[in-house]
Order: C-alpha cells, then structure tokens, then sequence
C-alpha cells in the first residue's frame, strides 16, 4: 500500500475539500504514541518541527490556520525536567494547569496537553502576544500491541500552534456606546408615547383622569400640551377643559 505523505518542505498540503481537525485523544492516541514508538503513523501529515527554533510566525504553514508539528524538548537545565521554550524574539510561557487525555474505549489516561502562550522579549519583562500553543505529551503507557521491540522515545511531543483572534473594533466601539444608546433610545422612548383622552366623549367617568393638583407626575393633556406648538394647535380645542390642566 502506498504511503500517504501530505507534507512537502514542512508544509502540509492537502488536497481541496480535506481538513486537519483531530481531537486531542487521537492526536496523542494515533500520532503522538506511534510516533514515539516508532510505529506506522495513519498518515504522513504533520511534519517534525523544532518549534523553539523559530518564533511562532515564521514556522512553516499557513500563520492564519492551526499548525501541527512533531517537536523534540529541550531540557533547559542538564539535571532538571523542565524544558527550555526560549525563541529568537520571545518564549513560551506556560499557563492554566495541565489536562489529561483519556482514551474513549477504556478511559485510560495516555496523554497530557498544556497551553503556554507567547511572550516577546527576556522574561520576566516580556509582553504577551496572542499566539497559543497546545503541547501534547505521553504519559506511562504501555505500547502498541503490534510493537515489542522498539524502545519509547519520550521526548517527544505534538504543537498546535494557533493565533488568538480578538474581535474587531467596530464590536468594541459597538459594545462601549450600547449603554449610553439603550438610555438615549429609553428617553426618546418615554416622550413618543403621549396619551390622548377623547374628552367629547359623553361619559367623562370612564376617563379615570388623575386629579389636576396631582404630584405625581403630568396627566396626559399635560404630557400633550408640553410643547408650545403643540399649544397652540390645541388650543381652539382645549380651551373650554382648562380646568384639567395643570397651573403652572
């Protein structure tokens, strides 16, 4: 059978109509653990990478999709198990807490992923960026079935490389002014909405009308007759009812 090989110097190519969108179980499940025990991978499709060699926009690939690349860990210090994240203009930082994957079939923990994001500059003075990294590692695991003889390379580990999309600033500028918008329309809102009483009307009991000398706010002829162009048109009309209108 011929083997699938979807990367050429470095980048994946893949044909039109196919996308790259594994979960993280079969990233450590299929790849990560067949790669580490030197086993047949599904796929030549993510290509080995340092990724501390570079800084995250000049990887290979496409900077606007994610990237997945085959790295190594670099102790940072020759006795101790931390690993040197140092670039040509930054580091990567570590964030949050490490999370653990599980396989679905048997709910065995095989891998852990840790978010670390970019920083520009000499720590612990560098100014964080929005590009994400997701560093998948094995944990104690037995390996394949089909494979007794080669030795586990634990060194190494699956990047998801991606850059952080803020939103735009027209939704910024949208959100800042929404506020004052909303009171702006609640005002405009409550001075549109006059009521009008049909004062001609023979039963004047089913008015309901507040008294004149009411505190507690304008009657509707008052809230009516509040501007003086309104006065004026309703003059000829309201006249003989003044006594329903407020003294000044």
């Amino acid at each position: 059978m011929e083997k699938l090989n979807f990367v050429k110097n470095g980048v994946l190519k893949l044909p039109p109509g196919f996308r790259f969108h594994p979960t993280d179980e079969e990233l450590v499940d299929q790849y990560l653990m067949r790669k580490a025990y030197s086993c047949p991978l599904p796929a030549s499709i993510i290509p080995e990478v340092d990724v501390c060699k570079s800084d995250p926009w000049d990887l290979p690939g496409d900077s606007e999709q994610e990237r997945y690349f085959f790295s190594t860990r670099e102790a940072k210090y020759p006795n101790g198990n931390r690993s040197n994240r140092a670039t040509g203009s930054g580091y990567w930082k570590a964030t949050g807490i490490d999370k653990k994957i599980a396989t679905s079939r048997s709910n065995q923990v095989v891998g852990m992923k840790k978010t670390l994001v970019f920083y520009r500059g000499k720590p612990p003075h560098g100014s964080r960026t929005d590009w994400i990294m997701h560093e998948y590692r094995l944990v104690d695991a037995e390996p394949p079935k089909n494979n007794t003889t080669q030795s586990f390379a634990e060194n190494w580990v699956i990047c998801r490389i991606f850059l952080k999309k803020r939103s735009t600033k027209n939704e910024d500028d949208h959100e800042n002014t929404k506020p004052h918008n909303c009171d702006k329309v609640k005002v405009l809102g409550n001075s549109t909405k006059p009521v009008f009483y049909d004062f001609m009307a023979k039963d004047r009991a089913d008015l309901n009308l507040a008294p004149a000398s009411s505190s507690s706010g304008s009657s509707g002829v008052t809230e009516v007759l509040s501007h003086e162009a309104d006065d004026r048109q309703e003059s000829s009309s309201c006249n003989s009812f003044s006594s329903f209108r407020r003294k000044p």
